[in-house]
């Protein structure tokens, strides 16, 4: 793709999916939620993960693994956002992830197992699904609930409350996601992208994932939509995503590919994006 929309004046609630708002009002509506922002997110907890990054991983910049730099400025340029601090750490666990609490000294973390199987683009796509949670502000959300199912466990019935909270955790975490997959989606603009970096994290590997089939993984994710059309299947599915932190991959795949082909997608890029071509770009994707 020669040319990219940068998405100006672009706002959260412009992409944002109709269950994360949905899931959002309802986390707002909990007794005290108000009192606890001002009171459990602390400044000492960001300079304690400020410290853990700077002290255990490598902090990407202009002249710390510049290609990667530059697709993270690309991102934030199209999503229309500050760039927050990037850090590469050492795991052998594909992952990524986004912490900022009242806005401050955000970060990303992406670990090198996750950068090893997937190409320029589909890490940029990756940045850009976590640039949208910052966005979004949905991760001064997602620790304040944290925080707040941590605490119920020690109050009076805490384990009753404790599990009623997470359960409304995890639902809003999901909705989040899916969200944020329209963000990776409007950074790449390209839905195979996203749905490819899906298809890894499913079941990629350094070795494996030049072999994947993304048509393929489409079909599956077709296959697992039909299993709704059963009654058993649907309740089984429904118990199955309660003890997720996530949408499963196959559903988030059909779902960003589906919104790529809506008008409302199409007017989001039409009405916010001026063009640009990627060879003019600091970093650019060439020079991985």
């Amino acid at each position: 793709m020669d040319k990219k929309s940068i998405l100006t004046g672009l706002r959260a609630n412009h992409f944002r999916h109709p269950l994360d708002l949905q899931a959002t009002e309802s986390l707002k509506q909990l007794p005290g939620l108000g009192l606890a922002i001002r009171t459990l997110l602390r400044p000492t907890a960001e300079q304690f993960f400020y410290l853990e990054n700077i002290a255990t991983s490598v902090l990407v910049g202009p002249h710390q693994l510049p290609a990667i730099y530059g697709l993270l400025e690309e991102a934030c340029q199209v999503l229309d956002i500050e760039p927050p601090q990037l850090y590469v750490k050492q795991h052998p666990v594909p992952n990524a992830y986004t912490f900022a609490m009242r806005g401050k000294q955000p970060f990303i973390v992406v670990h090198t197992s996750l950068i090893e199987f997937l190409n320029p683009q589909e890490l940029q796509a990756v940045l850009g699904h976590e640039l949208g949670h910052l966005k979004c502000d949905h991760g001064v959300y997602l620790t304040l609930a944290n925080l707040i199912a941590l605490a119920a466990s020690h109050l009076p019935l805490g384990p009753v409350l404790a599990q009623n909270l997470q359960s409304q955790i995890l639902e809003w975490v999901r909705c989040a996601e899916f969200t944020c997959d329209r963000a990776a989606l409007l950074v790449s603009q390209d839905a195979r992208v996203v749905a490819s970096v899906l298809m890894k994290l499913a079941g990629g590997s350094p070795t494996l994932s030049p072999q994947l089939n993304l048509d393929a993984f489409l079909s599956q994710a077709n296959a697992y939509e039909d299993l709704s059309h059963d009654q058993l299947g649907a309740f089984l599915k429904q118990i199955r995503a309660q003890e997720l932190t996530h949408p499963v991959p196959v559903l988030r795949a059909k779902e960003i590919t589906q919104w790529h082909g809506t008008l409302d997608y199409q007017k989001l890029l039409e009405t916010c994006s001026i063009q640009y071509n990627n060879d003019s770009t600091k970093g650019g994707w060439r020079n991985w």
